[in-house]
């Protein structure tokens, strides 16, 4: 007998229906999300399992399931299929023979081999089997079997998410495969954040960082965190407003090709970067959130949440445009950009949405070029292609959106801040629209996301050399 799991209904064989010989199968095949379902329930974080490279070194020279997660399997066909709701189990044996790897299937087979009338309990030998008919489990299973008849609606099991920050962050990292490391000033890292922050960049391969701030303290700041500083370039200035305006310098004369924020404020790096005036491009600076969040399918782009607090229609189309352009150079080919307000209907009372509309308008005219707008549209229409069509939104923009646009820094600030805070999201942040980008970063920052931000910029770097002829000073 074969009750397919995913059967509308659930119905048990009671003790008095068993006969000896009984059996019931299932079938499963292994994937990496079960083997890191299993380890994220069961706490079982063995590499073995979960280290592709520390596997390869094994006995099983790869990855392989837990054992565990077979005896799991057998212990889903008894209590869901045979003998079903309101079996017991008294005892388990199990002998692992052979290991079960990614993309194995696995046949699972309880045979009844005999029955306690007096304590209404049943034996079943259990047999595991892949996909070559090699057995790789196989044990005994002693249950007390239900004595009435249940026949329930199939229960639908809650839904993991998987989400694997490092995962996603190699992936990040090969993004920036075969480029050089790029020079970058990094400016006033006088905290042990900043200053780890950019050697672990360099480490990666990403930068070769040229420190500005005061010598002194930032070695006596590297000897306290044990962050060797051997062989790196340090140039002494005094403060923060002298270190940014000393970095603004060397990216005019071309020595460095990107910034990296330390642990100055924002704004005087940038002030810094808009004395120069050769390092203006003509468009406004604004800054892209990058983000990994676990329940979107791909990465998200915010604009911009850092840097211009309410930027006017004019200073939107920049922000737009930087944003489509550094989409372009992250490998989306046409992005999609959703312009958001609080509605998706253009509503005089509500300057967003008229801002949305004249955008939209701007692009189809060529004004904005390289990406495909939509708006106004509101958060929810803009990430559910489901949302958008309850609200008979015909869009290609939503549900399938790349950047998001928001109305203003507060707005989109709260937004990144919630998703990373409340939605597990991993971020990174980079300043556009000058000569040279600058790689941003908080405080709250952790070594991950400082140096996907070092990554950012260099990909943004190495593809401005590309586009620019090379200056001399």
């Amino acid at each position: 007998m074969n009750f397919p799991l995913n059967s509308d209904l659930i119905e048990n064989v009671t003790f008095d229906e068993i006969t000896l010989g009984q059996s019931a199968r299932l079938l499963r095949t292994l994937t990496l999300a079960d083997i890191q379902a299993f380890a994220a329930v069961s706490g079982d974080t063995n590499p073995a399992h979960l280290d592709a490279k520390y596997a390869n070194d094994t006995l099983f020279h790869g990855v392989i399931a837990h054992g565990m997660w077979g005896g799991a399997l057998i212990s889903a066909l008894l209590g869901t299929q045979f003998p079903g709701p309101g079996t017991i189990y008294l005892d388990q044996v199990l002998h692992f023979t052979k290991p079960v790897r990614i993309g194995d299937t696995l046949t699972v087979t309880a045979t009844v081999v005999s029955k306690d009338e007096a304590k209404k309990s049943v034996e079943l030998d259990c047999q595991v089997l892949n996909q070559k008919g090699e057995r790789v489990l196989h044990g005994t299973a002693r249950v007390l079997a239900p004595t009435e008849k249940v026949r329930l609606a199939h229960i639908n099991a809650p839904q993991i998410q998987l989400f694997d920050p490092e995962a996603r962050f190699k992936e990040l990292l090969a993004l920036g495969a075969g480029l050089a490391p790029v020079r970058c000033a990094v400016v006033h890292p006088c905290d042990a954040g900043s200053l780890s922050g950019a050697m672990d960049s360099a480490r990666y391969g990403l930068i070769e960082p040229v420190l500005i701030g005061p010598e002194k303290r930032i070695r006596h700041l590297a000897e306290e965190a044990g962050i060797d500083l051997q062989g790196v370039e340090i140039i002494s200035m005094p403060h923060s407003h002298a270190a940014a305006e000393k970095a603004a310098d060397l990216a005019v004369k071309g020595l460095v090709s990107v910034l990296m924020k330390g642990s100055l404020h924002t704004d005087e790096l940038v002030h810094a970067v808009l004395a120069q005036r050769s390092l203006r491009t003509g468009r406004r600076m604004s800054h892209v959130f990058r983000f990994d969040i676990p329940l979107y399918s791909k990465p998200l782009l915010i604009t911009d949440a850092a840097l211009n607090i309410h930027p006017t229609l004019e200073e939107k189309v920049d922000i737009i445009q930087n944003a489509i352009d550094f989409a372009r150079i992250m490998g989306v080919k046409v992005p999609k950009v959703a312009i958001l307000s609080a509605v998706e209907t253009v509503n005089p009372n509500i300057p967003s949405t008229l801002d949305a509309a004249a955008l939209c308008k701007m692009a189809e005219r060529g004004q904005i070029k390289g990406g495909v707008l939509d708006g106004p549209l509101a958060f929810d229409n803009a990430i559910s292609a489901h949302a958008a069509q309850i609200k008979g939104i015909k869009s290609s923009v939503a549900g399938d959106v790349d950047i998001l646009a928001v109305p203003d820094l507060e707005s989109g600030n709260m937004l990144a801040k919630q998703l990373e805070y409340l939605a597990g999201a991993s971020g990174a942040g980079l300043v556009l629209g000058a000569r040279v980008p600058i790689a941003l970063t908080s405080r709250a920052d952790g070594p991950m996301n400082r140096v996907a931000s070092a990554l950012l910029a260099q990909m943004a770097a190495h593809s401005a050399q590309r586009d620019q002829p090379r200056q001399v000073w």
